[in-house]
């Protein structure tokens, strides 16, 4: 919304304009998540948000209501101008959602009640029946599932590609999608990307997707789960995608103690994608978006240390004895995936893949020894995590399928905390003479 949209009754954001820019120099993120999209004037002077628990806001005036109705429903383009109900917008999430779009450089944002929901959502608003979905591989099970099993249902097929695709393989990837939406009598509606790949860290090249759908004059948006590097490490608007998804319960929330999702990019891929979550509901309850904003404000703290901590942590790694490899993207020994590396990310973050000298016997003994990181799924939290993809996140995958994408049984996937890193190398020192 632009400052002249917006209701002066709302507390979301002040009357006057934002402060972005101080003697000429752009405010970096960390710095606009301390206020941007707030005026404390407008809420008895709280220098924080307040929680806004309610269902429903009161219009001043009965055209108010009129008109933004108008932008709920679509009979008038950009949403509504000010506050209406809850499963449509309200303070804390729109406070939240300007502040997610800082962080890529994104025109809009949207929340949503999971990682997940933000997908769903996100896909039925963009696939019709007989449409084809390209997405990258390996995904996160329940992405992949979601369109192999659920859009399937509604004759949506998929053509997939692995990580690391040249730009000539994604020519031909999408050469035979547009032949099979043809055949199909749809479209090709979607490039769903996840970079890195979960649990692997295997990298897409953006760049050359752009390049490939603009080459097939293709009109369909390329959407990337942009989680493990996300917001800190990597920026997927830049390098030419349109959406950028979030599961903001890993680095954004960073605490392990709410879950939510997002997606971002221009008003334009979004507002399909708004009016679908108005009809379905699904938006981030106000005390969720509120501890977001509280984690927004050390995101960039907290992952920093994480990252400097994976560091460490891997330099140890790689030299044991039991260590078979590692997927962490601060030892790339493939020349492709480093070039990608160095195009797209500032940094290698702090979740990568385990690999172990046997199986799935010596994955689980290591585990059930480690005394600091904690068994657990998820990852971006403070505290560092450890769990077993093949057996856990992606067990729902068919073996042959895990294979493929190299889910392997000797795979521990690790997010690493912000712990002391000495502690933490003890901690795997002393796990790996289980094994």
């Amino acid at each position: 919304m632009s400052d002249h949209d917006i209701d002066p009754t709302s507390p979301r954001m002040a009357p006057k304009p934002e402060v972005t820019k101080i003697a000429g120099r752009e405010l970096k993120p960390s710095t606009l998540m301390m206020g941007h999209g707030y005026d404390p004037v407008l809420s008895e002077g709280s220098l924080k948000p307040p929680i806004f628990l309610t269902s429903t806001f009161a219009f001043p005036s009965a055209a108010d209501g009129k008109r933004h109705f108008e932008g709920i429903t679509g009979k008038r383009p950009g949403g509504a101008d000010g506050l209406v109900y809850s499963r449509f917008n309200a303070p804390n999430q729109e406070i939240l959602e300007d502040r997610l779009s800082v962080w890529d450089g994104a025109e809009d944002a949207l929340s949503f009640s999971s990682g997940m929901t933000a997908i769903c959502v996100l896909m039925l608003a963009y696939a019709s029946q007989n449409d084809v979905i390209v997405h990258s591989g390996p995904l996160y099970a329940a992405s992949e599932g979601f369109v192999a099993k659920v859009l399937a249902k509604f004759g949506v097929t998929y053509v997939d590609f692995p990580a690391g695709a040249t730009r000539e393989e994604i020519d031909a990837v999408l050469e035979k999608a547009q032949a099979q939406a043809d055949e199909q009598g749809g479209k090709v509606c979607m490039v769903y990307l996840e970079s890195p790949g979960n649990p692997t860290n295997a990298l897409v090249d953006i760049e050359a997707v752009r390049a490939s759908v603009d080459a097939a004059q293709l009109d369909c948006p390329i959407a990337i789960d942009n989680t493990f590097l996300g917001p800190l490490w990597q920026r997927p608007l830049d390098q030419g995608a349109d959406i950028v998804v979030y599961s903001l319960t890993k680095y954004v929330g960073g605490h392990s103690d709410l879950v939510a999702g997002s997606i971002a990019g221009a008003k334009k891929w979004m507002d399909p994608v708004r009016m679908l979550r108005n009809t379905m509901g699904g938006i981030c309850d106000p005390n969720t978006a509120w501890m977001l904003m509280r984690s927004l404000e050390t995101v960039e703290l907290r992952m920093s240390r994480a990252g400097d901590n994976a560091a460490k942590v891997c330099d140890y790694l790689a030299n044991h004895p039991k260590v078979e490899g590692l997927g962490y993207l601060g030892m790339i020994k493939d020349a492709r995936q480093q070039d990608i590396y160095d195009r797209h990310c500032k940094g290698a973050g702090s979740t990568f893949s385990l690999l172990l000298k046997g199986g799935e016997a010596e994955c689980f003994r290591f585990l059930d020894a480690l005394k600091i990181a904690k068994l657990a799924v998820s990852l971006g939290g403070t505290e560092t995590l450890a769990s077993h993809p093949a057996s856990m996140t992606h067990l729902s995958v068919a073996e042959d399928r895990r294979a493929e994408l190299g889910i392997s049984d000797n795979l521990v996937r690790i997010s690493i905390g912000i712990e002391d890193a000495d502690d933490l190398i003890a901690d795997f020192e002393q796990a790996l003479e289980a094994v």
